[in-house]
């Protein structure tokens, strides 16, 4: 457990973003080399994806790992109190190290059980960059990587533990580039035409869609090019990014569309030339109840971890910076005991038992890549917790417990119940068998379509 403790300190440290994982990405190739494994590194066609394989027959189970970092979350490490963002402003602020630490743990795991009962399995350590920025699973199930696997199992960071079901939006994100003609903006300001004034135009377009998008999209910008900070120059050039999401890649795509067209209408209002570049896009998830009963099988078993009274005071002080009001009225409604969980938030720094919920179609407002891989093989994962009670995922609370020994404890037990459901997999083929069978019935005659086209190559922009 050391060496995976040392490992989670130094992804945490490095915080680097999506398809720039260098250091991070070489962490754990170097850690699964020095293990003994073979390593493949940069699969796909990215730099900073790898596996690790373990056996050569029986049936194959896929752990996705994780490990970039968020922009915009700089912080120190085991502070309560909120820090003014430094010039190094990425951090862990969705616990993507720990996920990582997490899976590696598991394929450890799970290699010596599979050895000690002398079992054939093909297990499969996937190291899946950019889940924040650049949808990694996206390139790698477009590529037909999953072609050859059965399963695939994967964990994320949480405040509460519990088995994650239903779905996830679908996702395109771009940019749009506007040109536009600079000049003295009071000497000659009807030779201008603002770039900056055709992002606004946009803006306030999108804004007005928001009355006839349905309640479950979401669109979202920021601005990342204002064309300058002189406000008697007409800006020749602005920027702006946007995410567009709905709940499956055909709705996500005609919004995008639409979104789309404000902008070209924008353009042509104000006189200036817009060019709109494809990012990313990553489509919704298809749970699996099969799957979702196996791993809730390995919870009941294998409980939750442990806390000491000094992680509990220290939790507490993440706690007390949040109003706990706000997680108390957002309760998942797929929780079975909803009393249980209101009081543990109430009397407990953190949680400390495993929240049952009920299976759901649900499709939850966010988006994230494992959507592609569940869309070509039976997927399901878990969540353990790893945080205080309070603020929630992309949040410098997050950041700043990300090497505290409870989020250790956290991505250590997530490994050991990813091990345990495949190790019921591997053992029960027929739980295999229905899973592929649940997958194929909620299909029905949908093909998997990436959202990304075959010649966008992962990029950084």
């Amino acid at each position: 457990m050391e060496d995976l403790k040392k490992l989670q300190d130094e992804l945490w440290e490095y915080a680097e973003l999506g398809f720039k994982e260098h250091k991070s990405a070489k962490a754990m190739c170097d850690f699964l080399e020095n293990k003994g494994f073979k390593v493949n590194r940069s699969i796909c066609n990215m730099e900073t994806a790898f596996d690790a394989v373990y056996g050569d027959k029986g049936p194959v189970i896929a752990i996705l790992a994780e490990y970039d970092a968020l922009d915009g979350l700089s912080q120190e490490a085991d502070v309560a109190e909120y820090k003014p963002l430094t010039d190094s402003t990425t951090g862990q602020g969705c616990g993507h190290h720990l996920l990582g630490v997490g899976a590696i743990s598991a394929f450890l795991d799970l290699k010596k059980m599979i050895d000690e009962e002398n079992l054939d399995a093909t297990i499969k350590l996937v190291g899946c960059p950019a889940e924040e920025a650049g949808s990694g699973k996206a390139y790698l199930a477009r590529d037909g990587y999953f072609d050859d696997v059965d399963i695939a199992l994967t964990w994320h960071p949480s405040n509460i533990s519990s088995v994650t079901s239903g779905s996830h939006q679908a996702c395109i994100q771009c940019y749009f580039r506007f040109h536009g003609v600079s000049s003295h903006a009071a000497g000659s300001p009807e030779l201008g035409r603002s770039a900056l004034d055709s992002v606004e135009l946009m803006n306030v377009g999108v804004n007005y869609l928001r009355e006839h998008m349905s309640s479950d999209e979401r669109v979202h910008y920021a601005i990342t090019n204002t064309g300058g900070s002189a406000p008697n120059v007409v800006q020749a050039e602005a920027e702006v990014r946007y995410f567009v999401r709905s709940t499956t890649g055909p709705k996500v795509k005609k919004l995008y569309d639409r979104v789309c067209n404000i902008a070209r209408g924008s353009a042509l209002m104000n006189e200036t030339e817009v060019d709109i570049i494809f990012d990313e896009g990553l489509v919704n998830v298809i749970p699996n109840f099969t799957l979702e009963d196996v791993l809730r099988d390995s919870f009941l078993k294998l409980d939750v971890p442990k806390y000491t009274e000094e992680e509990r005071e220290y939790a507490k002080k993440f706690k007390e910076t949040y109003d706990i009001k706000i997680v108390l009225n957002n309760i998942d409604d797929t929780v079975k005991d909803k009393e249980r969980l209101k009081n543990n938030i109430l009397e407990s720094e953190l949680n400390d038992y495993f929240v049952d919920k009920e299976h759901t179609n649900v499709c939850h407002m966010g988006s994230t890549d494992v959507g592609d891989v569940s869309w070509v093989v039976p997927t399901a994962q878990v969540n353990v917790n790893c945080y205080s009670y309070g603020a929630g995922g992309h949040s410098w609370q997050w950041v700043a417990q990300g090497k505290s020994s409870i989020a250790t404890k956290g991505a250590i037990h997530a490994g050991k119940i990813l091990a345990d459901s495949a190790l019921t997999l591997i053992k029960n083929p027929e739980l295999i068998e229905k899973a592929k069978k649940e997958l194929q019935e909620r299909l029905g005659d949908d093909k998997y379509e990436c959202l990304i086209p075959k010649d966008v190559l992962p990029h950084v922009y």
